[in-house]
């Protein structure tokens, strides 16, 4: 596993965890896609996030940092449980919040809706260790190309961010959306 800093100094698995907690901007793999991130309950940081990719308004999912995470914070029911089973994977499932202060309100604008996920990949291990809802989107500017190789980050989200978790290049597309919040599970385009 390589953790870089920008000037790519190997960082310790104990200094990532405790750079997620403390609200440091990463660059992160998953099994899909390169995405940006930082702690769900860090306003500040989420704001930045939110300026560096001109998205003001559209919700950021998280990665959960745990199942148990999602059952406490969201309203599940018998058929949403058989899609948390299917974690961790390529999905990000949208659930009712029953806790509102289980994110800051700048991840979803405080709508009463989240996007959760956990991606099969081991950097959902220091999420899960850092003990923190982690914002999770793509590492691009809204509206251009998604990450799948350094070469693709734009460079202004390269010299905003605290440091990059760079794995070689991605071949995958971004997680499939189950919006669970209705009666039918839907299938939301991306």
């Amino acid at each position: 596993m390589r953790i870089y800093i920008k000037e790519e100094v190997l960082l310790r698995k104990e200094d990532a965890v405790r750079k997620i907690r403390n609200g440091s901007i990463i660059v992160h793999p998953t099994d899909t896609i390169y995405g940006i991130g930082c702690n769900a309950l860090d306003s500040k940081a989420v704001n930045k996030i939110r300026k560096m990719k001109k998205r003001q308004t559209m919700p950021f999912l998280v990665i959960a940092p745990s199942k148990q995470w999602i059952y406490d914070n969201c309203v599940i029911t018998k058929n949403i449980e058989k899609w948390i089973n299917k974690l961790p994977g390529r999905y990000t499932l949208i659930l009712k919040l029953k806790n509102k202060k289980a994110v800051s309100k700048t991840v979803n604008n405080a709508w009463d809706t989240l996007g959760v996920r956990i991606p099969k990949h081991w950097f959902t291990a220091l999420v899960e260790k850092a003990g923190v809802p982690f914002v999770t989107t793509s590492a691009n500017i809204a509206g251009e190309d998604f990450m799948t190789s350094i070469d693709d980050l734009n460079p202004k989200i390269k010299s905003k961010v605290d440091f990059i978790v760079y794995v070689g290049t991605k071949k995958g597309r971004p997680s499939k959306i189950i919006d669970l919040t209705k009666e039918k599970p839907e299938i939301i385009k991306r």
